[in-house]
């Protein structure tokens, strides 16, 4: 069976008006950042360019060839750049002009004349086969620091699409595209990757909307386990995360700040959400790669220690009890209370390790520290609690 090429660019050019008019309503409901913006603006760029080289014969070469061509390389240029944004990178509207000017002038120069198809094609699909790769690139990227199956998913399809320009670009370099009359002769290979391009250009569109959602809902989980005023975990992340850890040697840490009602009640919540907040920060730049660190209700803070001993978690508490007293010398006489830290310790090296228990143990440890004066560091031991 073969398709007709002229019409299959055409279908090309209706679907990717149509998804680009779709982004395009999607992104002004709000909900959506810029990266969807360019997305819809490389599908109607694309679909336009399409349209035009599907009028060639028809139409002037100048608006069919270079037109054409340009505003396909503009549509697929912009790939890349929405990606970009959608990870949360830099992107240029100017640098991205002069890419576009640089590897647009080949086809109104180079390879504008009416025989020179076949070089056009070799080189328009060399292209877009790199402008793909670059996406897959920062799709991967995305995938292995927010953790996105969707991303994985963009990168097979981008690749996909990438080797499908490659195949092409080659066949034009080799013949195996016809005698170069891009509308004649009814080539069926030409026809077949004409129309798998068109598949997976759809399907490229609906993959990054799966991302949005995927990142979206990824975030939303977040949000949910995680303390909105310190940003650290909340009592529900706090038992999610430990549920992941291995079964290790685990220390954990049970802080109280020090004279916090009389804070509060002397300056008021503004002033001890910043001291909160200044904790948080200070404890959480004391800790390694996995720890955990949670606000486990007011002015308690919980911290879960991995592979460490009970010595060396008194020895982080002590760290991170100085630590906050520096943080807030920044706020310099403007606090009439000076809140401190009392800190209880305990840890469990062998079995499976329970976090009520261990925060109970903990808990021993930080009132008998208040007992005998806060300020400081206890740790648990079975058979006697020690400074």
């Amino acid at each position: 069976m073969t398709f007709d090429l002229r019409t299959i660019y055409a279908m090309t050019a209706v679907a990717c008006v149509v998804l680009g008019m779709l982004q395009c309503a999607a992104y002004f409901t709000g909900r959506f950042e810029r990266w969807l913006a360019w997305w819809s603006a490389s599908n109607f760029l694309v679909g336009i360019g399409s349209f035009l080289i599907s009028l060639r014969s028809i139409a002037p070469d100048s608006m069919t060839v270079q037109f054409g061509n340009v505003l396909t390389v503009a549509g697929c240029v912009l790939l890349p750049a929405s990606m970009r944004i959608f990870v949360g990178r830099t992107v240029s509207l100017l640098h991205c002009s002069l890419v576009i000017a640089v590897l647009g002038i080949p086809f109104v120069t180079i390879f504008s004349a009416d025989d020179a198809s076949l070089q056009r094609i070799a080189y328009g699909s060399a292209v877009y086969c790199l402008l793909d790769l670059a996406v897959a690139r920062e799709a991967h990227r995305l995938g292995r620091e927010e953790k996105l199956y969707s991303a994985e998913l963009a990168v097979g399809l981008f690749v996909l699409t990438a080797m499908l320009y490659a195949s092409r670009s080659t066949m034009a370099m080799t013949g195996l595209l016809g005698d170069g009359n891009l509308f004649n002769g009814g080539d069926a290979v030409h026809a077949w990757v004409a129309l798998s391009a068109m598949v997976f250009l759809t399907l490229r569109s609906m993959v990054i909307m799966l991302m949005a959602g995927e990142r979206a809902s990824a975030r939303l989980r977040a949000a949910a386990y995680c303390d909105a005023l310190t940003g650290v975990l909340n009592r529900g992340g706090l038992v999610r995360s430990f549920a992941e850890l291995s079964p290790k040697p685990l220390a954990v840490l049970l802080i109280d700040i020090d004279h916090f009602k009389q804070l509060n009640d002397a300056h008021g919540h503004a002033m001890g959400d910043e001291v909160l907040r200044a904790f948080a920060s200070s404890a959480a730049n004391a800790l390694d790669d996995g720890d955990l660190i949670a606000r486990h209700g007011g002015d308690e803070f919980v911290i879960v220690l991995k592979e460490h001993s009970l010595e060396q978690a008194v020895a982080i508490a002590e760290h991170i009890r100085l630590a906050f007293v520096t943080s807030l010398r920044r706020l310099g006489d403007r606090l009439s209370v000076l809140p401190t830290l009392s800190i209880g310790a305990a840890a469990e090296s062998a079995g499976p390790v329970d976090l009520e228990a261990l925060l109970h143990k903990a808990d021993q440890a930080l009132y008998a520290r208040k007992r005998r004066g806060r300020n400081g560091v206890d740790a648990f031991r079975e058979d006697v609690l020690a400074a």
